[in-house]
């Protein structure tokens, strides 16, 4: 269900017509083009139907900026593609704000037309279900058939004074023994595109949602609204809802059969991948869910951000990226830790970059979210004994075949158990690995590897050399953001004090919101690990600070020259290693 904040503004002109009303005249010229495009003019009917008199006239976007972070009660529109605008509308009353996908079919029904429409299309429908799993060969099936059943009339095709619009005319509709068409306007013809694709091939209502760039989270708590997690404006509600939990049941079953795991009373929970890749997690039912079933989706992008995309962030800096890409190119072993969303497997996915362009990498993870720009790539993802009847594969038995298979680097997503154990048999042997873990700081890894049910004995933590550790932090003035708030090295362990030793290489300062190389000329890894492999002699080490800069400045000259793609900028840091210039 769509459930709006406000009671739209009934007017009788639509479309073109409203084109010629002062409103129309006063937008900026960026959203005048933009609504000018045939499939964005609901826009203009959706802004008529505002109540301007209490919100004023939005801002229109062509793109949002980290900057609006700073306006408390935005009233925005921006484009999500494909026909769809998203309006954040302000709420007095409430901290959070509302979040409103501005749809084709949001007030004109187009419901009689999409029962023919459908009726025609039936045949390939059962063809798009079997024949295809690639969702743009059944998007361009779905388009040849919409292609083949509607016949668009445009105005002055059915003949009288006004042409379409301006006079009441009966729908024609042509039948022959084979097949039926449907006579729609363009606009009509819009609507019923979208709603199919929507529908068919997407998820139904959370299609806005997950169409959306800017947006990192969406949740059902239950019975009620939709809660997204914006990239800009934090935590907000979205207008759709569900009413009853006959529905909400109903529509995570079929989402749940579309993705390829059906979820059952018996198996109530799903963790999945979406087809975009996002993650997504299900629990079924109100006998485990009081509030009837419930599930979590954790976008990802389609292209990883880059570790230069995140430095516009101010995740990290220059120094703290050249420093990674020298330690991580020589096979030092990293674990990015943090808490739950704190962006750990962004930064991650970044890192990959600064790992030798040659490189035989293998990940294994749970749920498939990691991105390697590497060509020789192993993605290797578990799989639960539900699955077809087949038997468990775990990490831990991926992680045991990976050590069989020669990879000079070994990524795993997320440690949680005995796999951690194995992974560091494998930085024993030899085998460079970086993963993400849940833990708040150095101290709180090293307890929980050590415990049940990881148990890494004592002795190898030192094969872990660097620990990196982000957190969402509140940044003044900024609000909420994601830091790399240390980067730690790893020295050893005491058995005789059995105390573990570690040197803070990079801090956040939270009061200035920048980062400090506290282990300038100090650094234990740059010193004892990555200057002998360069055939540094002692009393010279400390001149692989030098080969730092470098690098630092190699950075800057490419985020300059506006190379900031992931891929794009895995080429470049593989010409410069190729190159002999790092």
């Amino acid at each position: 269900m769509e459930s709006l904040p406000f009671e739209p503004n009934v007017h009788e002109a639509h479309g073109a017509d409203l084109m010629q009303c002062g409103l129309y005249r006063m937008l900026p010229s960026d959203a005048k083009k933009f609504i000018n495009a045939e499939e964005n003019r609901h826009v203009l009917d959706y802004i008529h139907m505002l109540p301007l008199d209490d919100i004023g006239v939005p801002k229109f976007y062509p793109k949002l900026s980290r900057d609006l972070k700073k306006i408390t009660k935005p009233n925005i529109i921006y484009p999500a593609g494909d026909g769809i605008s998203i309006h954040i509308y302000p709420d007095k009353d409430d901290v959070r704000n509302y979040y409103i996908p501005i749809e084709p079919t949001l007030f004109a029904s187009v419901d009689e037309l999409l029962i023919e429409v459908e009726e025609a299309l039936v045949d390939i429908v059962d063809v798009l279900e079997v024949t295809t799993d690639d969702i743009d060969a059944k998007k361009t099936l779905l388009e040849e058939g919409l292609d083949d059943v509607c016949i668009i009339e445009y105005d002055g095709d059915r003949g009288g004074e006004g042409g379409i619009g301006k006079k009441i005319f009966e729908r024609i509709r042509a039948r022959t023994a084979k097949n039926k068409k449907v006579h729609v306007t363009p606009d009509e013809f819009q609507k019923i595109k979208y709603y199919i694709f929507k529908n068919k091939i997407g998820m139904g209502p959370l299609q806005p949602l997950l169409m959306d760039p800017y947006i990192e989270d969406i949740s059902c708590s239950g019975v009620g609204q939709i809660f997204v997690e914006h990239k800009i404006f934090s935590g907000l509600k979205t207008t759709i809802t569900f009413d009853s939990i006959a529905d909400l049941d109903s529509y995570v079953v079929r989402m749940s059969e579309k993705i390829g795991k059906p979820i059952t009373y018996r198996d109530p929970i799903v963790d999945a991948a979406l087809p975009d890749g996002s993650r997504i997690n299900i629990v079924f039912g109100e006998d485990v869910s009081k509030r009837g079933s419930n599930f979590t989706i954790r976008k990802f992008s389609e292209t990883p951000l880059s570790i230069l995309n995140i430095i516009d962030f101010h995740t990290l800096d220059y120094t703290m990226a050249a420093y990674l890409w020298m330690l991580l190119g020589e096979g030092m072993n990293c674990f990015v830790v943090g808490e739950t969303a704190s962006g750990k497997t962004t930064t991650l996915n970044a890192m990959t970059t600064c790992i030798q362009a040659g490189a035989k990498i293998i990940s294994i993870e749970d749920t498939p979210e990691l991105q390697v720009p590497h060509k020789n790539w192993l993605r290797e993802v578990t799989r639960g004994s539900g699955d077809g009847g087949s038997s468990d594969v775990t990490m831990f038995d991926l992680l045991k075949a990976a050590l069989r298979q020669r990879p000079d680097e070994i990524i795993i997503g997320e440690i949680r158990g005995a796999e951690g154990n194995i992974a560091f048999q494998a930085m024993q042997t030899g085998h460079p690995a970086m993963a993400t873990f849940h833990a708040a700081s150095v101290e709180k890894l090293i307890q929980r590897l050590t415990g049940d049910p990881i148990n890494v004995p004592k002795t190898y933590i030192d094969n872990l050399n660097l620990v990196v550790i982000q957190n969402a932090v509140n940044v003044p003035g900024k609000g909420m953001a994601r830091r790399i708030t240390s980067i730690n090295e790893i020295m050893g362990y005491d058995p005789s004090s059995q105390a573990f030793s570690f040197v803070e290489t990079f801090q956040w300062d939270p009061s200035k919101d920048v980062f400090k190389f506290t282990g300038k000329n100090n650094s234990y890894l740059l010193e004892n690990k990555i200057a002998p492999k360069r055939g540094l002699p002692k009393n010279k080490r400390r001149r692989i600070y030098k080969e730092l800069d470098r690098r630092e400045k190699i950075l800057r000259k490419i985020h300059d020259a506006g190379v900031l793609g992931f891929y794009e900028l895995f080429q470049m840091m593989g010409r410069a290693e190729e190159e002999g210039i790092v």
